[in-house]
């Protein structure tokens, strides 16, 4: 119950933080691709469109009904067991904090939607 009621408030955040976000899209677009470029496109390639290292992030399994900004926040910070591809564990990524994480996460949104999965 306490981990549902967490999950729900963090998802309640995300949501006004990218409400917010809006008011400055270009801005956030912009900073997230920098920080997905430095920390996540060696794996996960140019645009998110996938590597021999790592899954495309660009795909209808990432929709956010299935994968929620919480799947991708608990991604970075502790790393993730495989379980769609077989590239192997993800590790948890260093240097990205919650802030940096959530630019990242509103580009692959940014991208996810522009390629019409959501």
């Amino acid at each position: 119950m306490k981990k549902r009621v967490i999950v729900l408030l963090f998802s309640v955040v995300t949501v006004l933080y990218h409400l917010a976000a809006d008011a400055n899209a270009e801005t956030h677009m912009s900073r997230g691709e920098a920080l997905y470029n430095r920390h996540c496109s060696r794996c996960h390639g140019e645009k998110a469109a996938g590597t021999d290292k790592g899954p495309p992030l660009v795909h209808r399994i990432y929709h956010p009904s299935h994968h929620s900004n919480i799947s991708f926040h608990m991604a970075v910070t502790r790393g993730v067991k495989a379980h769609h591809w077989n590239f192997g564990d993800m590790p948890k990524i260093k240097g990205l904090d919650m802030e940096k994480t959530r630019l990242i996460i509103y580009y692959l949104r940014r991208l996810q939607k522009d390629a019409g999965i959501f």
